[in-house]
Protein backbone atom coordinates (compact mmCIF):
# COMPACT_ATOMS: atom_id res chain seq x y z
CA UNK A 1 0.00 0.00 0.00
CA UNK A 2 1.40 3.47 -0.71
CA UNK A 3 2.21 6.12 1.71
CA UNK A 4 0.16 9.47 1.40
CA UNK A 5 1.25 12.40 1.09
CA UNK A 6 1.10 14.59 4.02
CA UNK A 7 -1.81 17.32 4.08
CA UNK A 8 -3.94 15.48 1.23
CA UNK A 9 -7.13 13.98 1.69
CA UNK A 10 -7.20 10.03 0.97
CA UNK A 11 -10.02 9.68 -1.62
CA UNK A 12 -10.26 5.95 -0.01
CA UNK A 13 -12.93 6.86 2.91
CA UNK A 14 -12.57 3.57 4.49
CA UNK A 15 -8.64 3.89 5.06
CA UNK A 16 -9.89 7.30 7.58
CA UNK A 17 -12.37 5.14 9.31
CA UNK A 18 -10.01 2.38 9.97
CA UNK A 19 -7.68 4.47 11.79
CA UNK A 20 -10.60 6.24 14.01
CA UNK A 21 -11.37 2.48 14.43
CA UNK A 22 -8.37 2.10 16.05
CA UNK A 23 -9.27 4.79 19.03
CA UNK A 24 -12.16 1.90 20.07
CA UNK A 25 -9.83 -0.69 19.53
CA UNK A 26 -7.78 0.71 22.27
CA UNK A 27 -9.84 2.43 24.90
CA UNK A 28 -11.19 0.11 26.16
CA UNK A 29 -8.21 -0.52 28.27
CA UNK A 30 -7.80 3.10 29.29
CA UNK A 31 -11.43 2.53 30.43
CA UNK A 32 -11.78 -0.62 31.93
CA UNK A 33 -8.00 -1.60 32.92
CA UNK A 34 -7.00 2.01 33.88
CA UNK A 35 -9.79 3.55 35.55
CA UNK A 36 -12.73 1.85 36.27
CA UNK A 37 -12.70 -2.17 36.99
CA UNK A 38 -9.53 -3.11 37.30
CA UNK A 39 -8.29 -0.43 39.73
CA UNK A 40 -11.42 -0.81 41.90
CA UNK A 41 -10.64 -4.58 42.45
CA UNK A 42 -7.26 -4.26 42.73
CA UNK A 43 -8.05 -1.99 45.35
CA UNK A 44 -10.69 -3.90 47.25
CA UNK A 45 -9.83 -7.92 46.11
CA UNK A 46 -6.13 -8.22 46.11
CA UNK A 47 -4.80 -5.12 48.58
CA UNK A 48 -8.16 -5.30 50.87
CA UNK A 49 -7.47 -1.55 51.57
CA UNK A 50 -9.38 1.24 49.63
CA UNK A 51 -6.96 4.08 50.36
CA UNK A 52 -3.92 1.98 50.53
CA UNK A 53 -5.26 0.26 47.20
CA UNK A 54 -5.46 4.00 45.77
CA UNK A 55 -2.18 5.14 47.00
CA UNK A 56 -0.24 1.87 45.06
CA UNK A 57 -2.39 2.06 42.32
CA UNK A 58 -1.26 5.80 42.14
CA UNK A 59 2.46 5.06 41.86
CA UNK A 60 2.02 2.41 39.69
CA UNK A 61 0.73 4.26 37.63
CA UNK A 62 2.86 7.21 37.52
CA UNK A 63 5.93 4.80 37.64
CA UNK A 64 4.93 3.38 33.97
CA UNK A 65 4.84 6.97 33.40
CA UNK A 66 8.15 7.82 33.92
CA UNK A 67 9.29 5.00 31.41
CA UNK A 68 7.37 6.48 28.77
CA UNK A 69 8.81 9.60 30.16
CA UNK A 70 12.08 8.12 28.88
CA UNK A 71 11.27 6.06 26.06
CA UNK A 72 8.67 8.07 23.89
CA UNK A 73 10.47 10.85 21.99
CA UNK A 74 13.55 8.32 21.67
CA UNK A 75 11.01 6.20 19.53
CA UNK A 76 9.50 8.74 17.69
CA UNK A 77 12.79 9.84 16.42
CA UNK A 78 14.32 6.67 15.42
CA UNK A 79 10.64 5.52 13.68
CA UNK A 80 10.95 8.95 11.44
CA UNK A 81 14.23 8.40 10.95
CA UNK A 82 12.81 4.89 10.09
CA UNK A 83 9.75 5.68 8.00
CA UNK A 84 7.08 3.16 8.77
CA UNK A 85 4.94 3.68 11.24
CA UNK A 86 2.91 0.49 11.46
CA UNK A 87 5.76 -1.70 12.54
CA UNK A 88 6.05 -0.04 15.71
CA UNK A 89 2.74 0.45 16.06
CA UNK A 90 1.41 -3.25 15.88
CA UNK A 91 4.69 -4.48 17.87
CA UNK A 92 3.39 -2.02 20.89
CA UNK A 93 -0.29 -2.66 20.61
CA UNK A 94 0.00 -6.56 20.65
CA UNK A 95 2.51 -6.16 23.76
CA UNK A 96 -0.70 -4.21 25.36
CA UNK A 97 -3.30 -6.77 24.23
CA UNK A 98 -1.31 -9.21 25.86
CA UNK A 99 -0.03 -8.14 29.23
CA UNK A 100 -3.72 -6.73 29.21
CA UNK A 101 -5.04 -10.74 28.90
CA UNK A 102 -2.48 -12.10 31.50
CA UNK A 103 -4.66 -10.00 34.11
CA UNK A 104 -6.47 -13.42 34.71
CA UNK A 105 -4.42 -14.84 36.61
CA UNK A 106 -4.37 -11.80 39.43
CA UNK A 107 -6.21 -13.28 41.85
CA UNK A 108 -8.08 -11.69 45.22
CA UNK A 109 -5.21 -11.77 47.52
CA UNK A 110 -2.25 -9.90 48.91
CA UNK A 111 -0.05 -12.23 47.24
CA UNK A 112 -0.67 -10.69 43.78
CA UNK A 113 0.05 -7.26 44.49
CA UNK A 114 3.28 -7.47 42.69
CA UNK A 115 1.84 -9.69 39.86
CA UNK A 116 -0.93 -6.73 39.25
CA UNK A 117 1.13 -3.86 39.24
CA UNK A 118 3.75 -5.47 37.09
CA UNK A 119 1.39 -6.78 34.02
CA UNK A 120 -0.91 -3.07 34.37
CA UNK A 121 2.68 -0.54 33.98
CA UNK A 122 3.74 -2.91 31.42
CA UNK A 123 0.42 -2.60 29.27
CA UNK A 124 0.07 0.96 29.61
CA UNK A 125 3.70 1.74 28.52
CA UNK A 126 2.86 0.06 25.46
CA UNK A 127 -0.36 1.37 25.26
CA UNK A 128 0.75 4.67 25.31
CA UNK A 129 3.90 4.17 23.30
CA UNK A 130 1.58 2.73 20.51
CA UNK A 131 -0.97 5.97 20.37
CA UNK A 132 2.87 7.69 19.64
CA UNK A 133 2.88 6.05 16.20
CA UNK A 134 -1.35 6.30 15.85
CA UNK A 135 -0.99 9.72 16.39
CA UNK A 136 1.66 10.90 14.21
CA UNK A 137 -0.38 8.98 11.12
CA UNK A 138 -2.90 11.65 11.50
CA UNK A 139 -1.18 14.31 9.83
CA UNK A 140 -0.79 12.48 6.00
CA UNK A 141 -4.55 11.67 6.28
CA UNK A 142 -6.30 14.70 6.17
CA UNK A 143 -5.26 18.39 5.70
CA UNK A 144 -4.74 20.89 8.33
CA UNK A 145 -8.41 22.76 8.18
CA UNK A 146 -10.07 18.97 9.08
CA UNK A 147 -7.83 17.55 11.92
CA UNK A 148 -9.72 18.78 14.45
CA UNK A 149 -13.00 17.01 13.00
CA UNK A 150 -10.77 13.70 12.08
CA UNK A 151 -9.57 13.77 15.48
CA UNK A 152 -12.56 14.67 17.41
CA UNK A 153 -14.66 11.65 15.61
CA UNK A 154 -11.48 9.79 16.76
CA UNK A 155 -11.79 10.32 20.12
CA UNK A 156 -15.46 9.76 19.92
CA UNK A 157 -15.18 6.32 18.43
CA UNK A 158 -12.65 5.57 21.14
CA UNK A 159 -15.24 6.63 24.19
CA UNK A 160 -17.64 4.10 22.33
CA UNK A 161 -15.48 1.89 22.13
CA UNK A 162 -14.77 1.86 25.76
CA UNK A 163 -18.95 2.36 26.09
CA UNK A 164 -19.44 -0.94 24.34
CA UNK A 165 -16.56 -2.74 26.29
CA UNK A 166 -17.93 -1.74 29.64
CA UNK A 167 -21.73 -2.69 28.81
CA UNK A 168 -20.35 -5.97 27.29
CA UNK A 169 -18.95 -6.52 31.12
CA UNK A 170 -21.60 -5.61 32.63
CA UNK A 171 -24.40 -7.34 30.87
CA UNK A 172 -22.35 -10.81 29.87
CA UNK A 173 -19.66 -11.30 32.90
CA UNK A 174 -21.22 -8.79 36.19
CA UNK A 175 -24.42 -10.44 36.50
CA UNK A 176 -25.25 -11.33 39.92
CA UNK A 177 -26.78 -14.51 39.40
CA UNK A 178 -24.13 -15.71 36.81
CA UNK A 179 -23.43 -19.02 37.47
CA UNK A 180 -20.13 -20.13 34.73
CA UNK A 181 -17.73 -17.66 36.25
CA UNK A 182 -16.62 -18.22 40.07
CA UNK A 183 -17.30 -14.69 42.08
CA UNK A 184 -15.42 -15.15 45.30
CA UNK A 185 -12.20 -16.01 43.27
CA UNK A 186 -13.27 -12.96 41.20
CA UNK A 187 -13.14 -14.58 38.03
CA UNK A 188 -16.04 -12.20 36.54
CA UNK A 189 -13.63 -9.22 37.06
CA UNK A 190 -10.46 -11.31 36.19
CA UNK A 191 -12.06 -12.27 32.69
CA UNK A 192 -12.30 -8.72 31.59
CA UNK A 193 -8.73 -8.72 31.18
CA UNK A 194 -8.82 -11.17 28.57
CA UNK A 195 -11.68 -9.62 26.62
CA UNK A 196 -10.07 -6.16 26.63
CA UNK A 197 -7.09 -8.21 25.29
CA UNK A 198 -9.20 -9.82 22.13
CA UNK A 199 -11.35 -6.47 21.99
CA UNK A 200 -7.65 -4.52 20.88
CA UNK A 201 -6.21 -7.67 18.95
CA UNK A 202 -9.76 -7.89 16.91
CA UNK A 203 -10.31 -4.00 16.38
CA UNK A 204 -7.03 -2.65 15.57
CA UNK A 205 -6.86 -4.99 12.55
CA UNK A 206 -8.63 -2.61 9.76
CA UNK A 207 -5.86 0.04 10.63
CA UNK A 208 -3.28 -2.08 9.34
CA UNK A 209 -5.38 -3.66 6.45
CA UNK A 210 -6.87 -0.34 4.90
CA UNK A 211 -4.84 2.85 6.35
CA UNK A 212 -1.82 3.60 4.06
CA UNK A 213 1.82 3.83 5.66
CA UNK A 214 4.52 5.77 4.75
CA UNK A 215 7.15 3.94 2.77
CA UNK A 216 10.53 3.13 4.41
CA UNK A 217 12.78 5.67 4.36
CA UNK A 218 15.57 2.90 3.14
CA UNK A 219 17.50 3.15 6.61
CA UNK A 220 18.33 -0.51 8.08
CA UNK A 221 17.26 -0.20 11.88
CA UNK A 222 20.76 0.62 13.24
CA UNK A 223 21.45 3.65 11.04
CA UNK A 224 17.46 4.60 11.84
CA UNK A 225 18.38 4.86 15.48
CA UNK A 226 21.88 6.80 15.30
CA UNK A 227 19.75 8.74 12.93
CA UNK A 228 17.25 9.26 15.31
CA UNK A 229 19.31 10.18 18.31
CA UNK A 230 20.95 12.74 16.60
CA UNK A 231 17.81 14.28 14.88
CA UNK A 232 16.42 14.13 18.34
CA UNK A 233 19.46 16.27 20.02
CA UNK A 234 18.75 18.94 17.31
CA UNK A 235 14.91 19.12 18.06
CA UNK A 236 15.69 19.47 21.62
CA UNK A 237 17.78 22.86 20.93
CA UNK A 238 15.06 24.00 18.64
CA UNK A 239 12.34 24.21 21.01
CA UNK A 240 13.99 27.01 22.76
CA UNK A 241 13.32 28.54 19.59
CA UNK A 242 9.33 27.50 19.58
CA UNK A 243 8.62 29.05 22.66
CA UNK A 244 4.58 28.73 21.45
CA UNK A 245 5.25 24.60 21.29
CA UNK A 246 7.07 24.51 24.43
CA UNK A 247 4.78 26.60 26.65
CA UNK A 248 1.91 23.64 24.82
CA UNK A 249 4.42 20.85 25.73
CA UNK A 250 4.91 22.65 29.56
CA UNK A 251 0.71 23.51 29.72
CA UNK A 252 -0.20 19.75 28.61
CA UNK A 253 2.49 18.34 30.89
CA UNK A 254 0.64 19.49 33.71
CA UNK A 255 -3.34 18.89 32.78
CA UNK A 256 -2.52 15.73 31.72
CA UNK A 257 -0.83 14.55 34.76
CA UNK A 258 -4.22 15.39 36.89
CA UNK A 259 -6.22 13.43 33.53
CA UNK A 260 -3.80 10.33 34.48
CA UNK A 261 -4.48 10.49 38.03
CA UNK A 262 -8.21 10.91 37.45
CA UNK A 263 -8.77 8.12 35.19
CA UNK A 264 -6.29 6.24 37.30
CA UNK A 265 -7.92 6.80 40.41
CA UNK A 266 -11.78 7.39 39.41
CA UNK A 267 -13.01 3.74 39.84
CA UNK A 268 -11.25 3.84 43.27
CA UNK A 269 -12.50 6.50 44.52
CA UNK A 270 -16.13 6.37 43.66
CA UNK A 271 -15.63 2.80 44.99
CA UNK A 272 -14.73 4.40 48.30
CA UNK A 273 -16.32 7.99 48.61
CA UNK A 274 -19.77 6.56 47.84
CA UNK A 275 -19.56 2.70 48.68
CA UNK A 276 -20.14 1.70 45.26
CA UNK A 277 -19.65 -1.98 44.28
CA UNK A 278 -18.01 -2.99 40.93
CA UNK A 279 -20.87 -3.00 39.08
CA UNK A 280 -21.81 -0.12 40.19
CA UNK A 281 -18.16 1.68 39.21
CA UNK A 282 -18.92 -0.30 35.97
CA UNK A 283 -22.06 1.64 35.46
CA UNK A 284 -20.53 5.18 36.31
CA UNK A 285 -17.47 4.24 33.39
CA UNK A 286 -20.47 3.50 30.90
CA UNK A 287 -22.39 7.04 31.70
CA UNK A 288 -19.02 9.08 31.70
CA UNK A 289 -18.08 7.17 28.05
CA UNK A 290 -21.46 8.60 26.98
CA UNK A 291 -21.13 12.04 27.99
CA UNK A 292 -17.07 11.92 27.13
CA UNK A 293 -17.92 10.44 23.21
CA UNK A 294 -20.71 13.01 22.74
CA UNK A 295 -18.05 16.01 23.84
CA UNK A 296 -15.93 14.86 21.92
CA UNK A 297 -17.80 14.69 18.61
CA UNK A 298 -19.55 18.11 19.47
CA UNK A 299 -15.88 19.80 20.34
CA UNK A 300 -14.33 18.27 17.05
CA UNK A 301 -16.39 21.17 15.22
CA UNK A 302 -15.22 23.92 17.55
CA UNK A 303 -11.46 22.94 17.30
CA UNK A 304 -11.28 23.55 13.64
CA UNK A 305 -13.61 27.02 14.19
CA UNK A 306 -12.08 28.59 17.07
CA UNK A 307 -8.33 26.53 17.02
CA UNK A 308 -7.39 23.96 19.06
CA UNK A 309 -5.56 26.10 21.93
CA UNK A 310 -9.12 27.77 22.31
CA UNK A 311 -11.25 24.65 22.39
CA UNK A 312 -7.97 23.39 25.14
CA UNK A 313 -8.99 25.95 27.35
CA UNK A 314 -13.04 25.91 26.89
CA UNK A 315 -12.47 22.58 27.79
CA UNK A 316 -10.22 22.65 31.07
CA UNK A 317 -12.44 25.59 32.60
CA UNK A 318 -15.60 23.05 32.40
CA UNK A 319 -12.81 20.26 33.67
CA UNK A 320 -12.01 22.54 36.83
CA UNK A 321 -15.77 23.15 37.91
CA UNK A 322 -17.20 19.74 37.61
CA UNK A 323 -13.65 18.27 39.25
CA UNK A 324 -14.52 20.85 42.49
CA UNK A 325 -18.09 20.19 42.44
CA UNK A 326 -17.29 15.87 42.63
CA UNK A 327 -15.31 16.58 45.22
CA UNK A 328 -17.20 18.52 47.52
CA UNK A 329 -20.33 16.58 46.77
CA UNK A 330 -21.63 14.08 48.81
CA UNK A 331 -24.94 12.84 47.78
CA UNK A 332 -24.13 9.83 45.90
CA UNK A 333 -26.47 11.29 42.71
CA UNK A 334 -25.13 14.76 42.23
CA UNK A 335 -21.95 12.70 41.97
CA UNK A 336 -23.81 11.31 39.21
CA UNK A 337 -24.43 14.16 37.99
CA UNK A 338 -20.79 15.98 38.29
CA UNK A 339 -19.50 13.05 36.84
CA UNK A 340 -21.34 13.16 33.73
CA UNK A 341 -20.93 16.30 33.24
CA UNK A 342 -17.15 16.21 33.72
CA UNK A 343 -16.76 13.60 30.97
CA UNK A 344 -18.20 16.32 28.33
CA UNK A 345 -15.17 17.74 28.73
CA UNK A 346 -12.29 14.88 29.10
CA UNK A 347 -12.74 14.23 25.02
CA UNK A 348 -12.63 17.67 24.02
CA UNK A 349 -8.95 18.10 25.78
CA UNK A 350 -7.46 15.37 24.78
CA UNK A 351 -8.77 15.21 20.89
CA UNK A 352 -7.72 19.48 20.77
CA UNK A 353 -4.43 18.48 22.11
CA UNK A 354 -3.55 15.45 19.36
CA UNK A 355 -4.57 17.91 16.85
CA UNK A 356 -2.83 21.20 18.15
CA UNK A 357 0.23 18.83 17.50
CA UNK A 358 -0.54 17.66 14.37
CA UNK A 359 -0.96 21.26 13.08
CA UNK A 360 2.23 22.62 14.72
CA UNK A 361 4.36 19.33 13.50
CA UNK A 362 7.25 19.81 11.07
CA UNK A 363 6.82 17.81 8.00
CA UNK A 364 8.75 14.27 7.95
CA UNK A 365 8.85 14.72 11.90
CA UNK A 366 5.60 13.42 12.77
CA UNK A 367 6.15 11.00 15.63
CA UNK A 368 9.38 12.62 16.67
CA UNK A 369 6.97 15.41 17.99
CA UNK A 370 4.34 13.28 19.01
CA UNK A 371 7.07 11.69 20.95
CA UNK A 372 7.77 14.66 22.33
CA UNK A 373 4.06 15.31 23.06
CA UNK A 374 4.06 11.76 24.23
CA UNK A 375 6.83 13.13 26.36
CA UNK A 376 4.92 16.27 28.00
CA UNK A 377 1.84 13.87 29.02
CA UNK A 378 4.46 11.39 30.40
CA UNK A 379 7.68 13.22 31.55
CA UNK A 380 5.94 13.71 35.15
CA UNK A 381 2.95 11.71 34.68
CA UNK A 382 3.98 10.14 38.29
CA UNK A 383 3.14 13.75 39.67
CA UNK A 384 -0.22 13.15 39.61
CA UNK A 385 -0.72 9.79 40.87
CA UNK A 386 1.75 10.26 43.14
CA UNK A 387 0.83 13.31 44.23
CA UNK A 388 -3.39 11.82 45.09
CA UNK A 389 -1.14 8.59 46.41
CA UNK A 390 0.65 10.89 49.54
CA UNK A 391 -2.22 13.52 49.64
CA UNK A 392 -4.65 10.53 50.59
CA UNK A 393 -1.84 8.77 52.86
CA UNK A 394 -1.03 11.88 54.37
CA UNK A 395 -4.70 12.76 55.49
CA UNK A 396 -6.60 9.31 55.43
CA UNK A 397 -9.25 11.23 53.28
CA UNK A 398 -9.59 10.02 49.15
CA UNK A 399 -11.57 13.29 49.06
CA UNK A 400 -8.96 15.52 49.70
CA UNK A 401 -6.55 13.53 47.47
CA UNK A 402 -8.46 13.95 44.47
CA UNK A 403 -8.89 17.31 45.14
CA UNK A 404 -5.42 18.62 45.03
CA UNK A 405 -5.86 17.42 41.21
CA UNK A 406 -7.24 21.14 40.26
CA UNK A 407 -4.06 22.89 41.21
CA UNK A 408 -2.65 21.44 38.26
CA UNK A 409 -5.39 21.60 35.96
CA UNK A 410 -5.43 25.56 36.92
CA UNK A 411 -1.73 25.84 36.11
CA UNK A 412 -2.35 24.42 33.00
CA UNK A 413 -4.53 26.97 31.71
CA UNK A 414 -2.91 29.23 32.75
CA UNK A 415 0.15 28.85 30.08
CA UNK A 416 -2.33 28.30 27.71
CA UNK A 417 -2.96 32.22 27.62
CA UNK A 418 -3.39 34.25 26.08
CA UNK A 419 -4.98 31.64 22.89
CA UNK A 420 -3.43 32.80 20.03
CA UNK A 421 -3.22 29.88 17.64
CA UNK A 422 0.28 29.20 16.07
CA UNK A 423 1.06 28.69 12.67
CA UNK A 424 2.17 25.29 10.55
CA UNK A 425 6.09 24.83 10.68
CA UNK A 426 8.17 23.31 7.99
CA UNK A 427 11.08 21.87 8.47
CA UNK A 428 13.13 23.10 4.99
CA UNK A 429 15.06 20.44 2.62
Amino acid sequence: MHAVRRGQINPRGGALVAWAVYDWASTPFATLIVTFVFPAYFARAVVGDEVRGQALWSYAIGGAGFAIAILSPLLGAIADAYGRRKPWLFAFSFLCAICTALLWFVHPHRAFVGLAIGLVAAANISYVSATVFNNAMLPDLVPEERLGRLSGWAWGLGYSGGLAALLLALIVFMKPDLTWLDRPRGEHVRIIGPMVGLWYMFFMLPLFVWTPDRASSGLSVVSAIHKGLATLKTTLNELANRKDVLRFLIARMLYSDALVAIFAVGGIYAAGAFHMTIAEVTSFGILLNVTAGIGAFLFAWIDDWLGSRRTILIALAGLIVTAWLAVLIRNPVWFWVAGAALGMFVGPVQAASRSFMARVAPKGREIEFFGLFALSGRATAFLGPALVGTVTAITGSQRTGLASLILLLVSGAALLLPPSEPGRKHTPP
